[in-house]
């Protein structure tokens, strides 16, 4: 009689099935956002250069053209370069974790954190003035022309926040990468116990 333990099938046909999908969801929603961010600039840069704010939604939106050599919502604070590397390491990170997810929200937000980043990165490296040193197109200005009441930005400036703001959220609620419920009070998520417990075991 043979009583070695066999390996649970669930272990290795059920439990990547997740992680693919969410995955696939993650690949979905950053193409999609890029490319919106892609398209909307080349419009942009194609129709506006030159010209005069464009008032839409009663004044709630200007549209303009802007080239932006410093980081997200124009702030200055590093030089060009430095934004590009650390664009660069955020896509790299997010490529690596992306393996790890089973949260169809994680997923979605970190798609969306990589699309704005991807977006910009790309201005960085293929718009004048140089490689790694490219003025990111803006061209969204809230409530007044010029940045006047908010700094100008882009579709990736907000596919970055929206996805940042949907992690902390989700981060907020319990809700982890990896698909478990953390619940309220510290308590474990295989056990239900609390961690203070635990210790004294």
């Amino acid at each position: 009689m043979n009583t070695e333990q066999q390996p649970d099938p669930s272990d290795t046909e059920q439990t990547p099935a997740p992680a693919r999908r969410r995955m696939g969801l993650l690949v979905l929603v950053a193409l999609l956002a890029y490319a919106v961010d892609v398209i909307s600039k080349v419009v942009v840069t194609a129709t506006m250069e030159g010209e005069e704010p464009i008032r839409i939604l009663g004044g709630a939106v200007y549209l303009q053209l802007l080239r932006n050599p410093y980081a997200a919502f124009g702030m200055d604070f590093v030089g060009t370069w430095v934004l590009t590397a650390v664009a660069v390491l955020v896509v790299l990170g997010i490529v690596w974790f992306a393996r790890k997810l089973r949260s169809a929200g994680w997923a979605v937000g970190l798609g969306l954190v990589l699309a704005g980043a991807l977006g910009n990165l790309t201005d960085r490296l293929f718009r004048a003035p140089s490689v790694f040193e490219g003025h990111v197109v803006d061209f969204i200005s809230v409530f007044a022309p010029n940045g006047e009441f908010f700094p100008v930005f882009n579709a990736a400036d907000s596919a970055i926040t929206i996805g940042a703001g949907l992690i902390v959220l989700l981060t907020l609620l319990g809700r982890d990468y990896d698909g478990t419920v953390i619940p309220k009070g510290g308590r474990s998520k295989d056990t239900g116990r609390d961690d203070a417990e635990e210790r004294e075991e």
